[in-house]
């Protein structure tokens, strides 16, 4: 195995360790920082494959805005920030049944379809004009739907967090 191997290995076991604390920790904010984390280490991952553009975009994207956005919804609509038990189901055995044998799926169809597969990295690093003219020429009608959608999930926030007293205390104005 060489160095980068070893690398794109390693930050692979750190992003699924993230992912898992991600999905198991009561505490909604220590969720996203662990989200953080996992996104981190994706984005190093795109480093050691010398995809330098797509590792900048998944830290400004990803790291930088979706997980900004998390935190905003969290203290826009009062979620508990400490410990909840609200998180906790009791469905966790099944849940853990459907991840693993889902798990198990897509390693082995990975494996299967990609046994013989090898991909030289380039020793000078990639370019980023085929993905920035794939993003800006096919992909930029879903780029800009996704935009709106985060807009109006912000918007949503921001709703959501009035609370019943602040709406129920307007009375109209008598005439």
């Amino acid at each position: 195995m060489t160095a980068a191997e070893i690398v794109f290995t390693a930050l692979g076991v750190v992003a699924l360790g993230a992912g898992v604390c991600t999905v198991t920790t009561k505490q909604l904010v220590h969720a996203a920082l662990w989200l953080v984390v996992s996104f981190g280490a994706v984005a190093g991952m795109y480093l050691v494959l010398t995809a330098e553009f797509v590792a900048w975009v998944q830290v400004l994207i990803y790291v930088g805005a979706i997980v900004v956005l998390l935190l905003f919804g969290i203290m826009l609509t009062r979620a508990p920030v400490g410990p909840s038990e609200g998180l906790n189901s009791r469905n966790r055995f099944a849940a853990l049944l459907v991840a693993g044998s889902t798990a198990v799926v897509l390693v082995t169809l990975l494996w299967r379809g990609f046994r013989d597969a090898r991909i030289e990295l380039e020793p000078g690093g990639g370019s980023g004009d085929a993905l920035g003219a794939a993003i800006f020429r096919q992909w930029v009608l879903p780029f800009e739907v996704l935009s709106v959608l985060l807009l109006a999930a912000l918007v949503g926030a921001i709703v959501l967090s009035k609370s019943r007293a602040d709406r129920g205390s307007r009375t109209p104005k008598e005439g």
